[in-house]
Formats: C-alpha cells, structure tokens, sequence
C-alpha cells in the first residue's frame, strides 16, 4: 500500500500579546522545551524552539497530516494555556493573533538551528521588529504595516 512522505522544514515566529516582554530568563527554557514537546505530540519533528522576550521561534519536520494554520495555532494556544496554569505573568497570557511561517531546504537546517538557539545574543544588536521585517523581505513576502504584530523595545 503507498504511503505519503515529505521533508519540509518550517520556521514559524509568533509573538505576546498586550505590550509586553514577559518571556523572562526564569521560565523562558521550560516554555521553549514545553513547546517542543507539544511539537513532537502534534507528529512533527522539533528542530529548533528559542526566543526572546517578546516572541518565539520554532523550527520543525512539518508533518503531512495538518496544515501550518491549524498546527500553529495549537501550539500557541496549548503554550499559552501552560504559561497561564503556571501563572507566570501577572494577568492572563496569550500571544498576537498571527505568525509568520517560512520553509527551509534540509541543507540550511543548521543554519536556521543556530540562528534560533542564539536569540539572545542576536537581540544585542537588532529588535524583534528588525529581524521579523528581514525574514519578510529575505522571502519576498508582500505585507502591510497595519497586519504586523505590535512590537515592544
């Protein structure tokens, strides 16, 4: 019997609601490990979850059985519902409504890795807004200014 197979590699970036950088060194590790684990639950493959304070990136095998909306929205709504549980932000947590999504051919991988796991020391030098509009504009992805997240310096 035939199978399906596939190699897609997505990276997807979403970011906090409310103007705010709660995402703080205290929790941020367990929040990006908890999101790999919902990664792995929902069939993909983590390859990558990092971020700074006021987003998150994921890097993962995007599985043939769902589409990029529906995965990510369950990942954000499934790592919101953890942030809220463990009530680590005073009030209630949620991200921006949207992401972005961007694929990757299997040979830059690694690279796309090291960029997530380094959101620390690259957010020493360029802000969220930044480094979200070069990812927009290094694919070529027509947007309006109105639709973009809200960014917080």
């Amino acid at each position: 019997m035939p199978n399906t197979y596939s190699q897609i590699s997505i990276h997807s970036v979403f970011a906090v609601q409310n103007r705010g950088n709660f995402i703080v060194s205290g929790w941020r590790d367990d929040l990006h490990k908890y999101i790999a684990g919902i990664i792995a639950e929902k069939g993909a493959k983590p390859l990558a979850v990092g971020g700074w304070k006021d987003h998150v990136h994921i890097f993962f095998g995007m599985p043939v059985t769902t589409c990029i909306s529906d995965f990510v929205g369950a990942v954000k709504a499934s790592s919101s519902k953890w942030v809220n549980d463990q009530q680590l932000v005073k009030g209630k947590f949620q991200w921006q409504s949207g992401y972005g999504a961007f694929s990757y051919a299997k040979s830059q991988r690694d690279v796309v890795i090291q960029y997530i796991m380094n959101q620390e020391q690259h957010h020493k030098t360029k802000t969220f807004k930044e480094e979200y509009l070069k990812m927009l504009t290094d694919f070529e992805v027509d947007y309006e200014d109105k639709y973009l997240f809200e960014f917080y310096d």
